[in-house]
């Protein structure tokens, strides 16, 4: 995910009043980018909207739309201003607005010093540390309609005051998970990692310290860039986990991001519950290959930090994600995509290789 150059967020702020994404070439086909400019997209369906929000850096704002591809006129609203001053005011990556409980739940990271911490705490840290204050935070949403809704800020979602990013809930049965990226101590600055705990609601965690666990680190080679290098943990990645359900077998993913996030090795990966407790490091099974990665024949690269919806019928299963087209920009390169994808016979998503289209729309648009 990590920084967006100030350049592209200020470029962010702007959509909101003056919001001009591609059109699609005509009514049954759309082409990508959706957003021109973006990154992390969290989209869902509620009623008859697709609602959107993604990282600006500055505030968390929300778009709808009657379309799940055409972004061209969406409405905008502003969820959540941070004031100065605060340990969230600055940074916001990440965005995503979950509904639990009868309320809506913006969850977001930031930090309180524009990614910059001071020597007396950078001097800690065994690589370059400039996430180091970033945590994770929750803004509730009182009502049953996200664009309707009150929307206050809650509380700091409790990460042993440890670097946090990506945050995302997670659904078990009937208890309830945060998964983030992690550190494995206060000052690594890196590898960033797979952590979880167990939460009493969606601002509060139960689980103590000694129970959170470490449920993926990069460990393959596609996990890390560049490739091939032999000291390789300080651009070591996972993060961006998104959970995804297969509707007709009821089996669980954490779709999750990999590598760097300026870079054209960005990657999503794949995690399978295949056992009972997701704080049981052991009952996850790690895909041995990225699922959904660079396609240089249509100059796509970059792809990573995806969530899913559905068609309007709810005929289909769509991917929204970023990528980048010219990758030497790094992260001010980013725009939003989306495309249909299947599943695989063992029940396991099958994504198909990112590009530009032009593609069909969605079932019933």
């Amino acid at each position: 995910m990590f920084k967006l150059l100030l350049t592209a967020a200020l470029a962010v702020v702007g959509v909101c009043q003056n919001y001009s994404p591609p059109k699609n070439s005509t009514n049954s086909t759309y082409n990508n980018p959706i957003v021109n400019e973006g990154a992390d997209p969290w989209m869902f369906r509620h009623d008859d909207y697709y609602y959107l929000t993604y990282s600006n850096n500055v505030n968390v704002t929300l778009f709808r739309s009657k379309s799940l591809t055409d972004w061209n006129g969406a409405d905008s609203k502003l969820v959540f201003a941070p004031p100065p001053g605060m340990n969230y005011s600055t940074d916001l990556w990440a965005p995503e607005i979950h509904y639990l409980n009868g309320n809506w739940y913006a969850i977001f990271t930031a930090d309180p010093l524009n990614d910059s911490p001071p020597p007396e705490v950078e001097m800690w840290c065994e690589y370059n540390c400039p996430a180091v204050h970033h945590r994770m935070f929750v803004v509730e949403g009182t009502g049953s309609n996200p664009w309707e809704a009150v929307w206050e800020y809650k509380a700091e979602l409790d990460t042993y005051d440890q670097f946090a990013i990506d945050g995302t809930y997670f659904q078990h049965k009937d208890q309830l998970y945060h998964i983030y990226s992690c550190w494995h101590r206060k000052y690594d600055g890196w590898p960033a990692n797979l952590c979880i705990t167990k939460l009493e609601n969606p601002w509060t965690v139960s689980s103590p310290f000694s129970e959170r666990q470490i449920i993926s680190v990069p460990e393959y080679p596609w996990e890390k860039t560049p490739f091939g290098r032999a000291g390789n943990d300080r651009l070591s990645s996972n993060e961006g986990p998104q959970q995804l359900t297969n509707s007709k077998t009821g089996q669980q993913f954490l779709i999750y991001s990999a590598a760097r996030s300026d870079n054209r090795n960005y990657c999503l990966a794949q995690l399978e519950l295949v056992g009972e407790d997701p704080m049981n490091p052991g009952d996850w099974r790690k895909h041995p290959q990225p699922v959904f990665y660079q396609n240089p024949t249509q100059k796509s690269y970059g792809i990573g930090h995806a969530s899913f919806t559905t068609s309007p019928d709810d005929s289909e299963d769509w991917i929204v994600y970023h990528g980048m087209k010219d990758p030497t920009n790094g992260w001010s390169a980013r725009t939003i995509r989306a495309q249909k994808f299947d599943w695989n016979e063992d029940g396991t998503p099958n994504f198909p290789r990112p590009g530009y289209g032009p593609y069909e729309v969605p079932s019933g648009q």
